[in-house]
């Protein structure tokens, strides 16, 4: 059940209109939690049953971490905890990634051995709502959170349906805290909500689907296409997963908001960023805030006497959320550029510091490299094999020649323009804008808006990309 569906209209449509005429907060959150069942039963009711199981599991070391003070007995819990959630994730998610690494192994070393024949059906989301359960027990262990007693409240917290499927991930610290009491909205709220639904909308339907063709003809067949259109297309893909994320947070934030609730912002004009380590304190913020936390710090995070224990660190975290993506190893290569990425610019300011007269110059140049860092290890990230993303890489870098086949020349303007539009919408503020208007005139700009989304819709709807993983 995609946000975009005419399904999920109806559904929600009937979720809003039950859930504010009920009076208590406690028969509000029962229905919340019956609903997000529902909707993520909707895919396989199997991984409902799936997800209740691990749920209740969480909630139940959890509350023991909290009833003893052993230390010995509290790491086991723990580690209960983790064995529980990353040996569902390692099955479902790496089990072929694993033993497809190990035949092809053996087979540099001459030895022939057969791959398996189970095939596994990848749970949506799986890798959002494990990662989710974690913090919890995690942070339940550091002691930087009571327990949640209720069961049906974790429940409700962990399978809270605006963001279950692709985040954002949300801390239960941050969460459970709302659930507390009766949610209320203002009229600003639902006007801020219905924006940043509509706003989603259009980033994911009208802008990535419409994309999406354009990416597909030359990453999956690239031998055929020129350098051109190699470039534009990676150019392309860049505008697409943005849009498609960043539009599927968008939606979620505002089906949440209706409901009374907040969730995290996940993106923060990411493109925008002057240096790799910015771009990640404005991509998906959510996941890389939870890699900060849970994978860097544990392994020691920034050593101050010495930088290579730093770097070691950085890399292991940026290959482990390349690992996250994708049971492959270009998106193991994806991750571990980024991870060079952020050494290699740390190194470069250790070394040359800026000056105050080479600020400007330093911070235009600075997002100059970093869009175009960012597009070639986009390459790594779309490609299905090292082949086809060698080849674009050596296309976008070296203006290879290529085939002869190409792509319409206006397809080349989109990004500048929308980079343009995100400046610029930054710069006046157009949400607080927006949502400042007078109901009456709010009104007739949502409709003309909606209208001009509908007149934009493609022929079918895709998958967001993000539920692979």
């Amino acid at each position: 059940m995609l946000f975009v569906e005419l399904r999920f209209f109806v559904f929600f449509a009937i979720v809003l209109a039950v859930y504010w005429s009920l009076r208590t907060n406690n028969a509000r959150k029962w229905f919340i939690l019956a609903a997000s069942y529902f909707f993520y039963g909707s895919w396989d009711w199997r991984f409902a049953c799936m997800l209740l199981v691990l749920s209740a599991g969480d909630w139940f070391f959890a509350l023991k971490l909290s009833q003893t003070a052993d230390p010995k007995i509290r790491r086991w819990y723990v580690s209960a905890s983790l064995f529980m959630n990353l040996s569902v994730l390692a099955f479902f998610k790496y089990f072929h990634f694993f033993v497809d690494s190990a035949v092809m192994f053996a087979q540099q070393l001459h030895f022939q051995l057969g791959g398996p024949t189970i095939k596994i059906i990848l749970p949506v989301g799986v890798s959002f709502f494990t990662f989710q359960s974690l913090s919890y027990t995690i942070d339940v262990y550091r002691k930087e959170i009571p327990p949640v007693e209720s069961l049906r409240d974790y429940l409700m917290f962990s399978s809270f349906f605006p963001q279950l499927v692709a985040g954002p991930i949300v801390r239960p610290k941050y969460f459970v805290p709302q659930m507390a009491e009766k949610r209320i909205l203002t009229l600003d709220q639902v006007k801020q909500a219905m924006y940043l639904f509509l706003l989603g909308y259009i980033k994911k339907v009208c802008i990535a689907d419409n994309l999406s063709p354009y990416v597909d003809q030359v990453f999956n067949h690239p031998g055929p296409f020129s350098a051109f259109a190699s470039i534009t297309a990676t150019w392309l893909y860049t505008i697409q997963i943005f849009c498609d994320f960043s539009g599927y947070s968008d939606m979620a934030i505002a089906v949440a908001a209706l409901l009374g609730y907040k969730l995290v912002l996940n993106f923060d004009a990411p493109y925008l960023a002057d240096s790799i380590q910015e771009f990640w304190k404005r991509w998906h913020i959510s996941l890389s805030t939870w890699i900060r936390d849970y994978i860097y710090i544990s392994l020691g995070g920034r050593n101050k006497n010495n930088r290579l224990v730093t770097y070691r660190n950085l890399m292991i975290t940026m290959l482990g959320g390349g690992l996250w993506h994708g049971a492959a190893w270009t998106f193991v290569a994806w991750g571990g550029a980024h991870g060079a990425g952020q050494v290699i610019r740390q190194e470069f300011n250790l070394h040359a510091p800026p000056t105050p007269r080479q600020e400007w110059f330093r911070r235009v140049g600075g997002w100059f490299l970093t869009l175009n860092f960012v597009c070639l290890c986009w390459i790594l990230f779309r490609s299905s094999n090292f082949t086809i993303a060698l080849l674009m890489i050596k296309r976008y870098l070296l203006l290879d020649r290529g085939g002869s086949e190409t792509l319409p020349l206006w397809l080349a303007a989109i990004g500048p323009v929308l980079l343009l539009c995100q400046w610029a919408m930054r710069r006046i503020h157009i949400e607080a804008r927006i949502c400042s208007l007078q109901l009456t005139s709010f009104a007739l700009a949502y409709g003309a808006t909606w209208a001009f989304a509908l007149s934009m819709l493609p022929l079918g709807y895709r998958p967001f990309i993000y539920f692979q993983f």
